[in-house]
């Protein structure tokens, strides 16, 4: 049988592997996509990333455009967002301001007006980001309802504006009208398992904004390190933190990354995870589970312990903190992946399961602190993000919790979110967008094709997913390949999230993908290639970073 075995083993290796190359020598490249025609000697011309959901372009207009002479104004409602902005994107827009000049040969295009509807609001998850964008000669605009909604238009505008081999600037002639398919589109970073500094996740906020993702998930503690420095209980930090002192986020700090985020368009939903992954909480008296062996603490401790009553004193004292340095709406509170184990060593939360009717039931004992912990939150004024092991332990939640899918391998995630949907909670969806697993050759393609409508349920269940998150859990990343790491990998997800649902033509993709991923390095982020043997204009070095608009 084991003979029978090994021969199927080996027939299958030769029928489905790829042939071994003096580059591949295990045969791993995907093939199956086509390699893009060498002889196309550039590949910049105004291409859009993320894809439009409007777009009426006059590829026979093409217009000149003189960064000296070109000026950036704004109308209707202000707001320091705006103001800096259109300084921003200036330099965005022309990176080689010195360079080129206008050609007399084609009509000129003198400036961009912004026009802004509403008044300045806060961002918050229904926040409009839809915008119309006119580029003719000799002026050009975006009409907008909110400043939201204008920063998504400046970044359409610096893309389609392109440099000729010549380095002089033109854009062709467009109307464009664009709105998010998805709300919610996020990318989750992890500063537990490894610390990344402030300037390395405000790098990423500037990936995130020129992708059109409007959401930065921050897992900022975990059961590795508590970074998080807590004016009301800084004994969390001072004993959780991989150094006390230089592995921190101070409040400065993390008001400087919210601010970041504001003038981005860029929302910053912090994960405070419990009542597992707390291991770096210890330094809280009795807050975690005390776990036994032979009928006696052994030393180790468990998660959270629910039948201890401070620990709802200090929960509340602690979220009434983060609630007031956050000022999102949402906080994602976790709640995933609790192991029983410690809690049904423990002499003392037997007896008290006993005491309250539950038995030896520990899945009634996780209900009963999220409950306690929902609540707690709920009377903050916060909304909150769970993930779903809460609503599928059968935790009563409140009707507008919004649910974060990450079980699922493969097209498993389908019937994980038809399950809760049909539930009637609002899904996130992150289970087929974990970028942290890395593979040979082309990745991308297979987050691309991901609809995260696309499973059994009806229309109403379809209406209840408002977007998705992606992933760059930290075990092995840290500030050296966070951002080329993900990007330009995060695009494909990027453009699911926005762009229409029938955009979903990889090759076409991928030429846009080359392109962008290229403006990526020219803007100072070394954006890992996502395309077969090709080439970039400007090819990265470190000293690129100058480039980078600072504001």
């Amino acid at each position: 049988m084991l003979k029978k075995l090994c021969l199927l083993t080996l027939v299958f290796s030769c029928a489905y592997a790829r042939k071994p190359t003096l580059s591949d020598n295990r045969g791993l490249r995907d093939e199956e996509l086509p390699f893009y025609n060498f002889k196309i000697k550039d590949y910049v011309f105004g291409s859009l990333f993320p894809k439009p959901q409007e777009e009426s372009k006059d590829s026979g207009k093409l217009m000149s455009v003189d960064p000296e002479a070109f000026s950036f104004t704004h109308s209707g409602e202000d707001s320091d967002v705006i103001q800096e902005a259109l300084v921003r994107y200036k330099g965005l827009t022309f990176p080689d301001a010195e360079v080129g000049g206008a050609d007399k040969n084609y009509p000129k295009i003198t400036g961009l007006n912004v026009h802004i509807t509403n008044a300045y609001k806060p961002m918050d998850f229904e926040m409009d980001e839809s915008y119309n964008l006119v580029i003719d000669a000799p002026a050009s605009s975006i009409e907008a309802n909110t400043v939201w909604g204008a920063l998504r238009g400046l970044e359409t505008f610096s893309q389609a504006v392109y440099q000729n081999t010549s380095k002089q600037y033109y854009a062709h002639g467009n109307k464009i009208h664009d709105f998010p398919r998805f709300h919610h589109r996020g990318f989750l970073i992890d500063t537990s398992r490894h610390f990344v500094e402030i300037v390395v996740i405000e790098q990423f906020i500037d990936a995130l904004a020129y992708a059109k993702y409007n959401v930065l998930h921050w897992h900022i503690v975990d059961a590795d390190s508590f970074p998080f420095v807590s004016k009301t209980y800084p004994i969390l930090h001072l004993q959780g933190a991989f150094n006390s002192t230089t592995h921190v986020y101070t409040p400065d700090d993390v008001q400087r990354v919210i601010e970041y985020g504001r003038f981005r368009g860029v929302r910053i939903l912090p994960e405070f995870d419990t009542p597992g992954h707390t291991s770096s909480w210890f330094s809280i008296e009795n807050l975690l589970t005390k776990c036994y062996s032979g009928g006696k603490p052994n030393g180790n401790l468990g998660p959270v312990d629910p039948t201890v009553e401070s620990n709802y004193v200090f929960l509340k004292n602690f979220f009434k903190e983060v609630a007031e340095v956050f000022p999102d709406d949402y906080l994602h509170l976790g709640g995933d992946e609790v192991s029983f184990a410690c809690w049904q060593s423990n002499p003392k939360i037997a007896q008290w399961m006993a005491d309250h009717g539950m038995g030896k039931n520990y899945s009634l004992l996780e209900q009963y602190y999220e409950q306690r912990l929902l609540d707690i939150v709920g009377d903050l004024g916060k909304n909150y993000v769970i993930w779903q092991e809460v609503v599928d332990n059968q935790v009563k939640v409140k009707a507008d919790t919004v649910v974060n899918i990450w079980r699922g391998h493969g097209d498993q995630w389908k019937a994980e979110v038809a399950g809760v949907t049909k539930k009637g909670y609002n899904v996130i969806l992150s289970s087929p967008w974990y970028l942290n697993y890395i593979s040979y050759a082309k990745d991308w393609p297979g987050y691309y094709k991901v609809d995260p409508q696309s499973f059994n349920g009806t229309d109403e269940q379809l209406a209840l997913v408002i977007g998705g998150t992606a992933c760059m859990w930290g075990e092995w990343v840290d500030g050296t390949n966070l951002i080329s790491r993900t990007w330009a990998r995060a695009f494909a997800v990027g453009e699911r999230l926005w762009s229409a649902k029938n955009v979903n033509d990889v090759n076409e993709a991928g030429m846009r993908m080359w392109e962008h991923r290229c403006r990526y390095l020219v803007r100072g982020l070394p954006a890992e290639n996502v395309i077969d043997s090709q080439y970039c204009r400007h090819e990265w070095m470190s000293h690129h970073s100058h480039r980078k608009v600072e504001l």
